[in-house]
């Protein structure tokens, strides 16, 4: 498979996390949306790193880390969301708006 492919993969599911995130009024849906964008960005440096330093692994030991943090960030949102929907009931973006005062 050429890097052309492999680019292509990533913005493609950047595109669709990116429409998922800006269409979506639903916290959890919003959550998805980024983090497809996020395993786009993932899948394109993975990509970047195969084809110009195959035999390094620096590449291998940033993406699991940021994989790390992405499952730690998601957690911790779901977290937050729990909360919110245990205190309010809301669980659109538009009611979240009207918690901050």
């Amino acid at each position: 498979m050429s890097l052309e492919l492999f680019l292509l993969l990533a913005a493609g599911l950047f595109a669709i996390g990116l429409y998922g995130a800006l269409s979506q009024q639903s916290i959890v849906m919003l959550m998805m949306g980024l983090e497809l964008m996020l395993g786009g960005v993932i899948v394109a440096a993975a990509a970047f790193w195969y084809y110009v330093a195959p035999g390094g692994t620096d590449g291998q030991v940033l993406i699991v880390v940021v994989i790390t943090a992405m499952a730690v960030e998601m957690a911790m949102g779901f977290a937050v969301v729990t909360a919110i929907y245990r205190a309010r009931q809301v669980d659109m973006t538009d009611d979240a708006a009207d918690l901050k005062g």
